[in-house]
C-alpha cells in the first residue's frame, strides 16, 4: 500500500521539531542541515520523429542530515533522509531510446522517501544501513555529473538489471554499505542491497522479504588530480534470460554480473580561471539478462570557461550502449533491423543567474535510437532550470 503523503510530511516535521528543540543546533556548527532543490526541464525531440512538441517534467529534492553526536550524544553517527518528488511528462516516450534522454524522467511520477539511512564512522571505516542509493558512491564520477543523459549517471548495463531495477533513482532498496579510507586518497567500499527495489511511496512500498536475493557490489580506487576506480557487481539469484527459454516455455535463468572502470584526469587550469577535466568510463555485463552487454562514456568538463562567470560550466560527452546478440535477435524476429549499439553525443552549458537560480541549455544527438539501425537520428533539445530553496546556513 502506498505511503500517504502525510506520513512523509510527518517525518520531515519531526526532524524540524528536533532542530528547534535542541540547543546544540544553535551553535556555529548546527546538528541539522536541510536542503531543498527544485529542478524543472523542458525537453523535446527537435528532429527525427514527430510530434516535436516539448515535454515539461520536474524534480524536487528535500534532504535532511542530522549529526547524532550533537543531537543525542551518539558519537560518529549521522542520520540522512531524502524525500523525492517527480511530476510531469516522459520525453523519452517521443524519443524512443533505450537509455533515456533526461535523468529526472521517471516511469511513475510520485512522492517517495528516496533514502533513509544511518551512518556510523569508527576511525577510517564507515557503515551505512537503510534505504541507500548505490549510484551516490558507486559507478559515479564528478566530471560526468553535469550531463543530462542517464547513461552518464550509471552505466546502462547495470541500470537495466534486477527484477525492477537496481537501488538507484528513483527507487532505492534496503541494504548496507561499508567504506574504508585507506589514506592518500585511496578507498575501498562494498555494499549489499535487496535485489527488489522499492521505497515508501512506491505501489508495493519497501520489500522486507529479500525473496529475490541481493545485489552485491564492490569498488576501489584513488582520488587526486588523477582519479581511477574499478568495480564489480553480481546478483545472488539468477535473472531471466532475455531470449532463451526452457522446455516449459519459461525464460532460462542466468547469473547477472558485470564490472566497470572509471578514469578522470585534471588537464589544466586554476581555482580562479578555466579548469578542464576529462573522463572515461567502461562497463561490461553478462550480456544475457539485459539488452546491453556493455557500454562506455567519455567526455570533458570545463569549469569557468567564460571570464567573469565563476559559476559557469561547459561539458561535452559521448556515450554508447552496446547491444548483446540476444536483444538484436529479438529485434530481428520482430521485423526490425538491429544496430550493434545505441550512441549519443551531448553538449551542455550551465551558469548561475543568481546565487540560487541556475540555467542549463542542453543539446543531444542520438544515433540508432531503440537499437534500430533504420531509425532516424534524434536531435534532442532541453532547457533545465534549477532553484536552490535550501534555508540559509547559520553564520
Amino acid at each position: 500500500m502506498p505511503l500517504p503523503t502525510t506520513a512523509i510530511g510527518s517525518a520531515a516535521a519531526a526532524l524540524l521539531a528536533l532542530a528547534a528543540a535542541d540547543p546544540a543546533l544553535a551553535d556555529d556548527a548546527p546538528a541539522l542541515s536541510l536542503g531543498a532543490v527544485y529542478t524543472a526541464d523542458i525537453t523535446g525531440v527537435a528532429s527525427g520523429v514527430r510530434p516535436r512538441a516539448g515535454r515539461y517534467l520536474d524534480n524536487l529534492d528535500l534532504t535532511a542530515d542530522l549529526d547524532l553526536e550533537k543531537a543525542a550524544g551518539w558519537r560518529g553517527a549521522v542520520l540522512h533522509a531524502y524525500v523525492l518528488n517527480n511530476s510531469g511528462a516522459a520525453p523519452n516516450d517521443v524519443a524512443g531510446t533505450l537509455q533515456g534522454i533526461d535523468n529526472i524522467e521517471v516511469a511513475r511520477p510520485r512522492l517517495r522517501l528516496f533514502e533513509a539511512w544511518v551512518e556510523q564512522t569508527v576511525g577510517p571505516t564507515s557503515v551505512r544501513a537503510g534505504l541507500y542509493n548505490l549510484n551516490s558512491e558507486f559507478y559515479a564520477n564528478e566530471s560526468a555529473a553535469l550531463l543530462l543523459n542517464p547513461s552518464f549517471g550509471i552505466g546502462s548495463e547495470l541500470a537495466a538489471t534486477g527484477p525492477n531495477g537496481p537501488s538507484i533513482f528513483p527507487s532505492t532498496a534496503l541494504g548496507a554499505r561499508v567504506n574504508v579510507d585507506l589514506g592518500k586518497g585511496r578507498y575501498a567500499r562494498a555494499a549489499m542491497l535487496n535485489a527488489e527495489s522499492g521505497v515508501l511511496g512506491d505501489p508495493g512500498g519497501v520489500d522486507w522479504s529479500f525473496n529475490d536475493g541481493v545485489l552485491a557490489i564492490a569498488e576501489a580506487g584513488f582520488d587526486g588530480p588523477t582519479r581511477f576506480s574499478a568495480g564489480a557487481w553480481r546478483y545472488s539469484k539468477r535473472q531471466d534470460d532475455i531470449r532463451d527459454i526452457n522446455a516449459l516455455g519459461a525464460p532460462q535463468r542466468r547469473h547477472a554480473h558485470g564490472a566497470y572502470v572509471l578514469g578522470e584526469q585534471r588537464m589544466f587550469g586554476s581555482d580562479d580561471g578555466p579548469e578542464g577535466h576529462v573522463f572515461l568510463r567502461v562497463g561490461v555485463s553478462d550480456g544475457v539478462t539485459t539488452p546491453f552487454r556493455g557500454g562506455w562514456q567519455a567526455g570533458v568538463l570545463i569549469a569557468r570557461p567564460l571570464a567573469g562567470r565563476p559559476d559557469s560550466q561547459l561539458s561535452l560527452g559521448l556515450q554508447q550502449g552496446i547491444l548483446n546478440r540476444r536483444f538484436r535477435e529479438n529485434l530481428r524476429d520482430a521485423g526490425g533491423r538491429p544496430a550493434r549499439a545505441e550512441s549519443g553525443v551531448e553538449l551542455t552549458y550551465s551558469d548561475k543567474l543568481t546565487s540560487r537560480i541556475t540555467l542549463q541549455p542542453d543539446l543531444q544527438w542520438i544515433r540508432h535510437a531503440g537499437g534500430e539501425s533504420r531509425s532516424k537520428d534524434r536531435i534532442v533539445a532541453a532547457l533545465r532550470l534549477k532553484i536552490d530553496l535550501s534555508p540559509p546556513t547559520p553564520e
